[in-house]
């Protein structure tokens, strides 16, 4: 059942944009933004408290990006709904954020006019895709089928993507066991997992790796 009025959690390190989207979906009589977060895991954290029907997630944030947390709220709240929001118009941050339990992927760039479309969507338990992204779906599963070539996944597993992002954060070995809630041993342990499964070396390798994934930002 949909609400009258649905609670919005608005996760974006910018106060500015938060300020801004927050102004459009305000505005409307069904939709009320009630908390907003700075970074992955302080909107996972919000979320988890139950207080919220949709979560509005930026791609990439600090500490965890708005597809880990996403995925992670798909696991354990799977009656929350959630968009992705993103400056990009990438197929595969799309494909992401479908896999990671998104209900919809939504450009910045036109938010102002897709938003609010994209949120009443994501409560009728409808997918909503930016223009064009329908078109480029087609054309990748055809060119898959075609070529009969799965996607190839990528090797780490959620938790060492985690460590990845911070460690491409300039985050150290203590911060990163404070951050994850583990040791320093366990960090440590990681680190030589990834450096292994990728064929790495260094931070600078792991830094680049961490970019091409859209785990941070460059």
């Amino acid at each position: 059942m949909i609400p009258l009025r649905t609670r919005i959690l608005l996760a974006d390190d910018h106060a500015l944009v938060r300020r801004g989207l927050k102004l459009v979906l305000d505005a409307e009589p069904d939709l009320e933004v009630t908390a907003e977060a700075g970074d992955g895991a302080e909107a996972l954290q919000l979320a988890m408290g139950g207080n919220v029907d949709l979560a509005i997630v930026d791609i990439s944030m600090p500490r965890m990006t708005g597809l880990q947390a996403v995925a992670e709220l798909h696991q354990r709240r799977p009656e929350l709904k959630s968009l992705i929001l993103s400056m990009y118009e990438n197929e595969r941050y799309l494909y992401e954020a479908l896999k990671a339990g998104a209900s919809g992927y939504v450009l910045k760039t036109a938010a102002d006019r897709d938003l609010v479309e994209a949120c009443r969507a994501a409560m009728r338990g409808e997918s909503f895709l930016y223009p064009g992204a329908m078109t480029s779906l087609i054309r990748d599963y055809l060119r898959q089928a075609r070529d009969k070539q799965p996607v190839r996944a990528d090797p780490l597993t959620p938790r060492e993507q985690e460590v990845v992002k911070l460690i491409a954060e300039s985050y150290s070995t203590r911060q990163i066991a404070d951050a994850l809630v583990i040791s320093e041993k366990t960090v440590d342990r990681h680190r030589a997992n990834i450096l292994e499964k990728l064929g790495m070396h260094d931070r600078v390798q792991l830094t680049r790796y961490a970019i091409r994934q859209g785990l941070v930002e460059p």
